[in-house]
């Protein structure tokens, strides 16, 4: 079957060593399934590889993007025929940016219909990790105080949410003014409207020195605050360095007596049975399912061939919401 996919072989800037690649898909093994990509989010955990930061576990040429979801089209010998035509969430299989993408049929989750496109193609990295963070990694109780960094992306708003599902108190660090209100009407307790004055004095204002626990998606500056507001044998959990910076950990431990704990959905699998796996998962379409949770709508959706155009606009400060990638195409490439 001929297919049309996202490839980068070599690292550096996606805008750069992105490019449409024609080819064809390999015989399914017995238990895959083949599944036609409908939509796929841009997210910062996309683009990282291709900029070489996992160059060690990666081999090139690959396939970029690790959500979406799509339609179930073929399947091997050892999967129900039933399969076809589920409107499935292909993960942990080949990159997700490309027309079909093959992944072994227990790893796939279906999709109930309730759950529009846009918001089943975002199920996946941010909510999973989310969820499992606060309920896991963290096990936060109900009115303790949970300080976050990087509230201008779109897993601070998912965040916000479940502090309302479980009944803890959220404090948001934005950068994005345009950000505070829709954070608070979300469930964060308190927003932190970095233009507004002092962060570590606003942060004192809010929670003096009683914070349990500390989120970090940004690293560098940003995330010592963090680490200086905890209190004694608060948590501290990162996730992801938008800055670039990484933390400096001897410090923390040092001066802040903080043990930083690091969380990746990758090795959360690794560590996981796929029972275990498809049980968190199945919580969060769940919350999705019963409207507990919802997702921001797209900033905007771009038919995938026209991928350097969405690049750029993911790039742009203050989206309101994920840039999409239009698999769903019938014209020839």
């Amino acid at each position: 079957m001929e297919n049309v996919s996202l490839v980068y072989k070599e690292y550096g800037d996606p805008l750069q060593n992105l490019q449409l690649c024609n080819g064809k898909k390999s015989t399914l093994k017995p238990n895959e399934i083949l599944v036609k990509m409908l939509v796929s989010p841009i997210n910062p955990s996309d683009l990282i590889p291709i900029r070489g930061a996992y160059s060690h576990r990666i081999k090139l040429p690959a396939v970029a993007g690790y959500d979406g979801v799509g339609i179930v089209v073929d399947h091997g010998k050892e999967v129900s025929g039933s399969m076809i035509g589920k409107r499935v969430l292909p993960v942990r299989g080949e990159g997700t940016w490309q027309q079909y993408v093959t992944t072994a049929s227990n790893y796939a989750l279906e999709v109930p219909p309730s759950i529009s496109d846009e918001d089943a193609s975002q199920l996946y990295i941010n909510p999973l990790t989310a969820w499992l963070i606060c309920t896991e990694s963290l096990q936060v109780q109900p009115n303790e105080i949970v300080l976050m960094n990087g509230g201008g992306t779109s897993i601070a708003g998912l965040f916000a949410q479940i502090s309302t599902l479980l009944g803890f108190r959220l404090v948001v660090i934005t950068r994005n003014s345009r950000k505070v209100s829709k954070l608070q009407k979300l469930g964060a307790w308190r927003v932190i409207d970095t233009s507004k004055g002092s962060v570590p004095e606003q942060i004192s204002d809010y929670c003096g020195r009683s914070v349990d626990h500390a989120i970090d998606s940004v690293g560098g500056e940003s995330g010592e605050l963090l680490a200086r507001a905890l209190k004694p044998q608060g948590t501290f959990i990162s996730f992801g360095l938008l800055s670039g910076i990484p933390n400096n950990w001897k410090r923390f431990h040092d001066i802040y007596r903080v043990s930083p704990q690091l969380f990746a959905l990758r090795l959360w699998n690794e560590r996981h049975s796929v029972s275990e796996y498809r049980n968190r998962f199945s919580e969060v379409i769940k919350l999705f399912k019963s409207g507990k949770m919802v997702m921001s709508a797209p900033e905007k959706i771009y038919d995938f061939e026209n991928f350097h155009d969405a690049l750029k606009h993911y790039e742009k400060p203050g989206l309101d919401g994920k840039i999409l990638l239009n698999f769903a195409m019938n014209k020839e490439m």
